[in-house]
């Protein structure tokens, strides 16, 4: 049977999000994030749905991974799944789970869910392609309350100090962490000798400026604030 693969646009979102049903779908952690993962996909990512194995690939690891609905429907959107498969969200026989599985899904880079893990794998892949001169870019998308994790004040530090310029952090701001963090979350990267800026995370041509950036010796966080919780 052939699979029909669709093409959409940004407009098409929300239907597709609609399709996932289930009793654990994270609705709000999953639409902190939507605009920033369209942005990147549609303008930012040097990634093709027919070379997911190509080496020199940018990749995308969702760290934020308990809300992966908003990550489903723009794979969908940009033909690297079915919008049919979208119907199985959170079936027991579907490749679609409530955390993202990279051995089930085209595209998808790491299996995430377990918050504060994204970041560091983003720093050993960035190193890994810089070791070997990949024109490769490593983007991790994080929530502001995972960065409350340990493991994280670790690969920040590590990061700034390593001049991991290949490293590209969006970190979605809802106002869900516990702690914060003294002058913002920019304050915090660029403390660590990150370029750091905060945007508003629904606006989309602010998004691509800030990922347009040149921030050569120095990995690049974006703080992209948003409204909703989660």
């Amino acid at each position: 049977m052939t699979v029909t693969i669709e093409t959409l646009c940004y407009a098409d979102l929300r239907r597709l999000m609609d399709l996932q049903l289930g009793d654990e779908k994270h609705t709000p952690s999953a639409t902190s994030t939507l605009d920033v993962i369209w942005v990147l996909y549609d303008r930012i990512l040097r990634i093709d749905p027919d070379r997911t194995d190509d080496p020199d690939r940018d990749r995308f690891l969702l760290s934020k991974g308990h809300g992966p609905m908003a990550y489903y429907a723009v794979l969908a959107a940009k033909g690297f799944i079915s919008v049919d498969t979208l119907r199985s969200f959170g079936r027991y026989d579907s490749p679609l789970g409530y955390h993202p599985d990279r051995n089930l899904v085209p595209g998808i880079e790491i299996s995430s869910g377990s918050l504060g893990h994204g970041l560091g794998i983003g720093v050993g892949m960035a190193l890994g392609l810089r070791a070997r001169r990949s024109v490769a870019r490593v983007f991790c998308l994080v929530g502001d309350a995972e960065l409350d994790e340990g493991s994280n004040h670790e690969a920040i530090a590590f990061a700034g100090r390593s001049g991991l310029d290949n490293l590209i952090v969006v970190a979605v701001d809802n106002q869900s962490s516990s702690h914060g963090w003294p002058g913002g979350l920019a304050a915090r990267f660029a403390l660590e000798g990150w370029s750091s800026t905060t945007v508003d995370g629904r606006d989309h041509a602010a998004l691509e400026r800030a990922f347009g950036i040149a921030h050569r010796g120095q990995p690049r966080a974006i703080v992209a604030v948003v409204e909703s919780k989660g």
